[in-house]
């Protein structure tokens, strides 16, 4: 078969993923235990509610949405940590909660408010029974070590005992201990929480070569810094369902139309006359004569055509247009701001985009 029309096998193929958790629904004091205890009653929660993924060799998604909304469950449902309740999931050809150990070789997990380390030793014991569990031969191991402290200045905490590290610190041993192996799919929560700015430009540097060498990443953070560094892809989870997969610039053109331009004239113009000329458009004087604001959609009007209408009325003397931040949308589906219809099948409106 012609290589041109080879299709790319999914590294992480997820159908129909979902997780319900049952908790017991029962009053408060010994008067609600005992009647429990006769009359069982649960209630059911949809953590993951079918979540479909399917992510090639090599990219690297960003998993984001509000607290609660799903992430952290996905995620351990596909590393093998959670049985799902209904659906299928598939990484690497395996099936992660059926060959757990199969799957941990291939794999690298990080949690942000959970670590790896033995809370009692040293980080180079505990990187040292990693390296043993894992069979890293003793050149790659000490390569390994030297490569994370060029990244991760890990040298001065090998001698430290882990209860010790601050978070920044143990975010930056717990990276090794995920990375040791050379897994060739990662899933990291918050990987670069607790770090300095100097110390998370190296993180994500470190993330961007990872993935140009072919390694499949998987991000879930509040750091939207990481996001836009990082990845080019990213998924929006909210009550379980994902409600956006696609691209980052799809995203900003699906949830974050609007562009705002400020424009200075060199000669005082009224308002409400380029209000007039742009009737689809918001106009807002300025602190000074020839200065507005204009707040356009542009699928209605184009860029060009708003400083078109401007200059017919004088000389632009300056101009400048807010371009949104993938940081404005994601924030706005934390507070509910934006009101989405959950995607069909897991793929998010915008796709394609």
């Amino acid at each position: 078969m012609p290589a041109a029309t080879m299709a790319v096998m999914p590294v992480i193929e997820a159908r129909e993923l979902t997780k319900v958790f049952r908790r017991p629904d029962k009053s408060e004091g010994l008067r609600g235990s005992l009647r429990h205890l006769v009359t069982r009653r649960y209630t059911t929660t949809s953590a993951v509610d079918h979540v479909s993924l399917s992510i090639e060799p090599g990219e690297a998604v960003a998993y984001v949405g509000p607290n609660g909304a799903g992430k952290s469950t996905t995620v351990k449902l596909l590393s093998g940590i959670l049985v799902p309740t209904s659906g299928e999931v598939v990484v690497g050809g395996i099936v992660p909660h059926r060959d757990r150990i199969a799957n941990a070789r291939q794999v690298g997990v990080l949690f942000g408010q959970r670590t790896q380390l033995w809370w009692d030793l040293p980080v180079r014991e505990s990187l040292a029974l990693l390296r043993d569990m894992y069979g890293i031969g003793p050149a790659d191991y000490r390569a390994q070590l030297a490569r994370f402290d060029e990244v991760l200045e890990l040298g001065e905490l090998l001698p430290v005992t882990a209860r010790k590290l601050s978070l920044g610190q143990r975010m930056r041993a717990d990276l090794a201990a995920a990375l040791l192996h050379r897994p060739g799919i990662v899933y990291l929560d918050e990987p670069t929480i607790g770090l300095d700015i100097a110390v998370k430009d190296r993180v994500r540097d470190f993330l961007r070569r990872l993935v140009a060498d072919g390694t499949t990443l998987i991000l879930t953070t509040h750091d939207l810094g990481d996001i836009e560094d990082v990845c080019r892809r990213i998924a929006i989870i909210d009550g379980g369902r994902i409600i956006y997969d696609g691209g980052l610039d799809g995203v900003k053109d699906t949830f974050a139309r609007e562009r705002c331009m400020h424009v200075r004239l060199t000669t005082d113009v009224d308002p409400q006359s380029v209000a007039a000329l742009l009737p689809d458009a918001e106009v807002t004087p300025g602190g000074s004569p020839g200065e507005f604001t204009i707040r356009f959609d542009r699928f209605v009007l184009t860029a060009g055509q708003v400083i078109a209408t401007a200059s017919s009325l004088a000389e632009i003397d300056d101009l400048l247009i807010d371009e949104p931040a993938i940081e404005d949308v994601v924030r706005k589906v934390y507070s509910g701001e934006l009101e989405l219809e959950p995607a069909e099948d897991g793929v998010g409106a915008g796709v394609g985009a």
